[in-house]
């Protein structure tokens, strides 16, 4: 396990020292939250799919694998799914908006009011429960690695990334990013994906020990992929860890076709983890749990040294994405709710944003850590983030991209009256049922399509100056310029 070891210390040690890197170039609070907006096709295509696949594409992938065999691939499908739609149909309006947030474009859709403030507390929410459960996470790899303690290996793994993002910001988990994105594509699908079938014996073999239902691409059931199209596709048309990639791109071009050679990237990673469930299913038909199979068949299967690089590649996984929801929740929490409440009552901005974004980063760091070491049902926690988001967000935001005459007011409704329905409902059917999320979308839609027709339109000059942005016309504004614009509105 010596040279395991070694590949895992020297893998850490560099995402320190990438960190530090990143610190010299964060100058700017572009520079810090959206790296500038300068990343080419390249670059943002392999952080973008390093964010959205983290540990749960691959841990619990790999497990749904075990569980269903191939249709066990649909959670991680409809992720990539989700990119592809975000990619093709909306990243290159996103990325002339020149924003910094989720809620700040709700402001230049709708000319300002609650809506912004109210949805920046739903965002928060969900980046830090995300956040919260990536950083959980790190309790299965180090378990298998040192056999250590839970509360040790979240902490250690936890500050590690809050290190490096504290650090150097966007530029600091860009470069891991890219870093993470190879060691899992080396590790999982250059090394863990065939051995995984080797040692099975291959498909053949495979489909002799294995019953019919685990090669049936709809195995899995029909509501549950239906479910996952709702929670994870449509998820990642709106969370701001997405959404704050999009603002890194160089040119709506990058962001259009970067994504979508991202989104088609998780597709692939969607098969490949499945295929290596089914293969850990032939090897060890009899696991306590199916999100063991990942874990047992590294430890058991693979020689050394290529054991630490696909344990790595696991590592970097949960890594990314847990860093991209620390700097999406930081962002969140500083520039919709700490810099809107500070604004009203000083009216004034700081002089050193690239300080306050790096402290909040640190601040919601420690929160993250935290309640990771307290929480204990990761899947309940996840679920609630996902059914607020969708239920809540959704529809505001697709219908200020899609439809003029949606109002401040629709938006605001709709908010409120999918998210208090979303928790409604899960206090009623319970926190995994399906329901919350369906008739919360369902109320979220007709909440805000009926008091959008009840109220007056939005104000021509507000619609027009977000056609300007939408086109790549107007330039990028500071806080203090958007708060005001909003405001004054």
């Amino acid at each position: 396990m010596a040279v395991d070891y070694t590949v895992i210390a020297v893998y850490l040690a560099g995402m320190l020292a990438m960190g530090w890197w990143g610190m010299r170039r964060a100058r700017s609070k572009s520079e810090f939250l959206v790296a500038g907006r300068r990343l080419g096709p390249v670059m943002y295509s392999g952080t973008m799919a390093a964010i959205v696949l983290g540990g749960a594409s691959t841990i619990g992938g790999v497990g749904l694998g075990y569980q269903y065999g191939l249709s066990g691939a649909w959670m991680v499908f409809t992720i990539g799914l989700g990119l592809l739609a975000l990619s093709v149909f909306f990243s290159a309006r996103i990325a002339r908006l020149k924003v910094y947030t989720v809620s700040e474009m709700l402001d230049l859709r709708y000319g300002g009011g609650r809506a912004g403030i109210v949805s920046g507390v739903v965002m928060w929410a969900y980046t830090l429960m995300l956040a919260v459960t990536s950083t959980i996470a790190y309790a299965t790899i180090f378990d298998v690695l040192f056999d250590m303690n839970r509360t040790l290996a979240i902490v250690l793994g936890g500050s590690i990334v809050v290190a490096y993002s504290t650090l150097g910001g966007m530029w600091s988990i860009t470069l891991t990013d890219m870093v993470q994105f190879v060691v899992k594509t080396i590790g999982v699908l250059l090394l863990l994906l065939p051995i995984a079938v080797v040692k099975a014996g291959g498909f053949a073999a495979m489909r002799d020990e294995l019953p019919t239902s685990y090669f049936d691409p709809l195995g899995i059931g029909g509501e549950t992929i239906f479910t996952y199209v709702l929670i994870y596709t449509f998820g990642m048309l709106i969370g701001q860890d997405i959404w704050q990639r999009v603002f890194t791109a160089r040119t709506d071009r990058t962001a259009k076709w970067g994504g979508t050679v991202a989104g088609s990237y998780c597709l692939a990673y969607a098969v490949a983890g499945a295929v290596i469930g089914t293969a850990a299913k032939v090897l060890y038909p009899n696991l306590g749990s199916a999100d063991d199979a990942f874990a047992t068949i590294v430890k058991d299967e693979l020689p050394v040294g290529v054991r630490g690089l696909v344990l790595a590649a696991a590592l970097a996984a949960v890594m990314s994405t847990s860093s991209g929801a620390l700097i999406a929740c930081a962002t969140v929490a500083n520039n919709d709710i700490w810099a809107r409440l500070r604004g009203r009552a000083a009216g004034a901005e700081s002089g050193d944003e690239v300080r306050d974004n790096r402290l909040f980063i640190l601040v919601m760091g420690v929160a993250v850590i935290g309640t990771a070491v307290a929480l204990n049902n990761v899947v309940e926690a996840l679920t609630v983030a996902y059914n607020l988001l969708v239920g809540g967000l959704l529809v505001p935001i697709l219908g200020g991209l899609l439809w003029k005459r949606g109002t401040v007011h629709g938006a605001l409704a709709s908010v409120v009256v999918g998210g208090g329905s979303v928790i409604a409902l899960m206090a009623t059917y319970g926190i995994l049922a399906n329901e919350p999320v369906y008739y919360g979308l369902l109320a979220s839609l007709a909440a805000y399509v009926l008091v959008s027709l009840a109220t007056p339109p939005t104000d021509e000059a507000v619609l027009a100056a977000w056609r300007e942005r939408l086109a790549g016309h107007a330039p990028e504004l500071t806080d203090h310029q958007l708060r005001t614009a909003t405001t004054s509105s």
